[in-house]
């Protein structure tokens, strides 16, 4: 049988150990947060940025620009937002080896692959298109392709999509399909007699009841402006 006071010495030097160097494991976590924590909260919070400075009350050129400001990355997580808040289940690619795919929206169990362009001046040619139909083209039996660039096709790539199962949306397509997640986040219904509102914590708007494929959840009524959410 082990001698006790042999055991106790065990036990007793590890933590004799951290008490006289508490500090430098203190220092370490320190140092860790500032290396991984902060730089990732900086990020989200001009992604964020970017993403609430893009809204109904912009014109369409302004909106635009700012949608080609954006980095490739973030277009392709703009882009997975908007088809979220659009009611599909969404997850970004995005990989230098994605086969074309940046994006996979998915609804009432039908799977969308979509490529992000951020182009700002360069039409997208046919080439471009028929890359990704190749990339796709064994997946989209019960499915589409999706072609979303900030700027515009040429006649050549339109008419290649047509009988090809791709569906383009040019920049200011896509402008209207930010516009129609607006009208459908902002609408403002009447609530019962006697039934107050709840406000949002972040901007003072309505909370309104949502669904998406993740179940429902509480958004505020001025997204795109303001994005805050709240499991019901």
């Amino acid at each position: 049988m082990p001698d006790q006071n042999l055991l106790n010495t065990l036990i007793r030097i590890p933590i004799e150990v951290f008490k006289a160097s508490w500090w430098f494991w203190l220092f370490l976590f320190i140092i860790w947060i500032l290396k991984e924590i902060i730089p990732a909260v900086i990020h989200k919070l001009k992604l964020n940025k970017k993403f609430l400075s893009i809204d109904r009350f912009n014109s369409d050129r302004d909106n635009l620009q700012k949608l080609r400001r954006m980095s490739p990355s973030e277009f392709e997580l703009y882009i997975a937002d908007l088809y979220y808040h659009l009611g599909y289940k969404t997850e970004r690619i995005g990989k230098s080896h994605d086969g074309g795919i940046d994006v996979i929206a998915e609804k009432d169990g039908v799977k969308h692959f979509i490529q992000c362009k951020k182009f700002i001046s360069s039409k997208v040619r046919v080439g471009a298109v028929r890359d990704f139909y190749g990339a796709i083209m064994g997946e989209i039996a019960n499915g589409k392709g999706i072609f979303i660039t900030t700027n515009v096709f040429t006649t050549e790539a339109e008419n290649f999509a047509d009988g090809n199962l791709i569906e383009l949306i040019d920049g200011y397509s896509l402008l209207r399909l930010i516009k129609s997640v607006d009208k459908d986040e902002s609408r403002n219904e009447p609530l019962p007699v006697g039934i107050k509102a709840e406000l949002c914590p972040r901007c003072g708007g309505e909370l309104k009841e949502r669904t998406s494929e993740f179940g429902k959840f509480f958004g505020c009524s001025n997204f795109p402006k303001c994005r805050y959410k709240r499991d019901k």
